[in-house]
C-alpha cells in the first residue's frame, strides 16, 4: 500500500523557498547601497571589490551549506527500526561508507561497520543504529554547543542588529551542515525547509531584541540601581541579547539532530518542540559557563599581536 503523501510538504518548500529570496533581497539592497558609497568615497573598481569579497563570503557562509546538506542524502535513524524497509538497503550502505571515511566515530566502531557491511541487512541496520544513537550523538551535541557559544558571543559584542542576524544565519547553517556531514546524510526536505523557517526567524528575532528596553522586564528600582553603575546596563543588555540567541541556537541544533536521531516513539512534532526546549535549556548553563570562560582570553587576544592569527581562528 502506497503511503499518502502530505500536502503540507509542499507548503514548507514554499516557504523556505520565501524566505531565502526575501533574505537575498534585503542583502542585495544592502550591499549594493554600500558599494555605491564606498565607490562614493573612494573608486569604483574598490566598489567591485567589495561586491566579489561580500559574494565570496555569501558562498562559504550560507549557499555551500546549504549545497552539502541538500544534496547528501536522506535518511532517518527511525528506518534503521523498522525491520521492513528493505528499500533503504542502498542508503544504509552508503551512509556506513561515508562514516567510516570520516573522522568523527571510533576506529573500534569503524571495524565493527565493516564488518557488518558484510553480513547483510540487518545486522547493518543495527550496527548503524548503535553508532549513530551512541558516540555520535555526542560528537554533535559537542559541535551544538560549540555553535552557541560562537552566537552567544558574537551578538553580545557586536551590539547590531543587522549583524546579529547575518551572524546566527551563518552560523547556524554551518552547524547544520556539519551535523549533515558528521552522520552522512540529512533530513527530508520537509524538515529542511522547517529548519530554514526556523533558522530565518532566530534572525529575525535577533534583530528584534536589539531594540529591546530592559525597562519592560526589570522593576523601576532595579534600573534605577543599574544607572548609578557605570557600563552596567548595557552590559547586561548585551549579554541577555547574547545568551537568548545562543539558546534559539540550541534549540535549532538540537531539532536538526532530533529530526535525524527520532525514532519510532518519538515522531510527532509537539514532543520533538518539547523535547528540544527541554534539551536545550538544560545545556544552556553549560554553554554559558563556556562562553563567560572563553570571552575574556578572545577578547585579550585582539590586543596581542602574536595571538592575532589565534584570535581569529577562536571567533
Amino acid at each position: 500500500m502506497k503511503k499518502k503523501k502530505n500536502p503540507t510538504r509542499y507548503l514548507w518548500y514554499l516557504v523556505a523557498i520565501g524566505f531565502f529570496i526575501i533574505f537575498f533581497v534585503v542583502l542585495i539592497s544592502s550591499v549594493i547601497s554600500l558599494g555605491e558609497r564606498i565607490a562614493n568615497w573612494t573608486h569604483p573598481y574598490v566598489s567591485y571589490g567589495f561586491y566579489l569579497l561580500v559574494a565570496v563570503i555569501v558562498w562559504f557562509l550560507i549557499l555551500n551549506p546549504v549545497r552539502i546538506v541538500v544534496f547528501s542524502p536522506s535518511f532517518s535513524i527511525e528506518t534503521t527500526l523498522d525491520k521492513d524497509s528493505r528499500k533503504n538497503y542502498r542508503v544504509y550502505k552508503k551512509v556506513a561508507h561515508r562514516l567510516i571515511d570520516g573522522d568523527v566515530i571510533s576506529d573500534n566502531e569503524k571495524e565493527k561497520l565493516r564488518f557488518a557491511l558484510k553480513d547483510g541487512y540487518d545486522n547493518l541496520r543495527l550496527a548503524l543504529n548503535h553508532t549513530l544513537d551512541s558516540s555520535l550523538k555526542k560528537e554533535i551535541n559537542k559541535k551544538i554547543r560549540k555553535s552557541a557559544v560562537t552566537v552567544m558571543v558574537s551578538t553580545a559584542i557586536s551590539q547590531n542588529g543587522k549583524l546579529d542576524a547575518f551572524t546566527i544565519i551563518s552560523v547556524n547553517f554551518k552547524m547544520i551542515k556539519d551535523i549533515v556531514s558528521m552522520c552522512g546524510f540529512r533530513p527530508s526536505f520537509k524538515n529542511l525547509s522547517k529548519l530554514t523557517v526556523n533558522v530565518f526567524t532566530t534572525a529575525l528575532i535577533a534583530d528584534g531584541i536589539e531594540n529591546v528596553d530592559l525597562n519592560d522586564f526589570l522593576p523601576q528600582s532595579t534600573m534605577n540601581l543599574f544607572a548609578e553603575i557605570p557600563l552596567v546596563k548595557p552590559l547586561i543588555s548585551s549579554t541577555v541579547q547574547g545568551i537568548t540567541n545562543g539558546l534559539l541556537t540550541l534549540r535549532i541544533g538540537v531539532v536538526t539532530r532530533k529530526y535525524l536521531f527520532s525514532d519510532v516513539k518519538e515522531t510527532s512534532k509537539d514532543i520533538i518542540r518539547r523535547g528540544a526546549f527541554i534539551e536545550s535549556t538544560k545545556m544552556l548553563p553549560s554553554v554559558v559557563g563556556d562562553a563567560f570562560k572563553g570571552f575574556p582570553k578572545r577578547f585579550a587576544n585582539l590586543f596581542k599581536g602574536k595571538d592575532k592569527k589565534e584570535a581569529a581562528e577562536s571567533f
